[in-house]
C-alpha cells in the first residue's frame, strides 16, 4: 500500500461489483464504467494482468451486452495498475453525466 494512493485506500464511494484478496471492481468515480484495481500497489506481471483482465471482462459482459473494450491506460494514477471496461464505441458509461457531452 502506498500512502496517499486513492486506489490503495479503496474507499467505497460508488457501486462495487466484486472484491477478493487480489482485486476489486467498482464503478469509476469519473467515468462510471466498471474499473478493476489490483490491490497491490504497482504493476503486475503478464500472467497476473491476464487474470485480472479476465475478471473485468466477466463483469463487463454483463454490463455491456452490446460489447465493450478494455482501457488499461492509467491516466490519473500511473503507478497503480487498474483498467476500465468501456462500452463499445464509447468512453463514458451511458449512466455518466459526461456521456451526453463526450460519449
Amino acid at each position: 500500500m502506498s500512502d496517499g494512493c486513492l486506489l490503495c485506500r479503496a474507499d467505497h464511494v460508488t457501486t462495487w461489483h466484486f472484491e477478493d484478496d487480489e482485486c476489486w471492481v467498482a464503478d469509476c468515480l469519473v467515468c462510471a464504467t466498471p474499473m478493476i484495481v489490483w490491490r497491490t500497489h504497482g504493476i503486475p506481471d503478464d500472467d497476473d494482468e491476464r487474470r485480472l483482465r479476465t475478471r473485468l471482462e466477466q463483469i463487463a459482459a454483463e454490463r455491456y451486452p452490446e460489447g465493450f473494450w478494455i482501457d488499461d491506460e492509467r491516466r490519473r494514477i500511473p503507478d497503480h495498475w487498474h483498467a476500465h471496461a468501456r462500452p463499445a464505441g464509447g468512453f463514458f458509461d451511458p449512466a455518466s453525466e459526461l456521456y451526453d457531452r463526450f460519449g
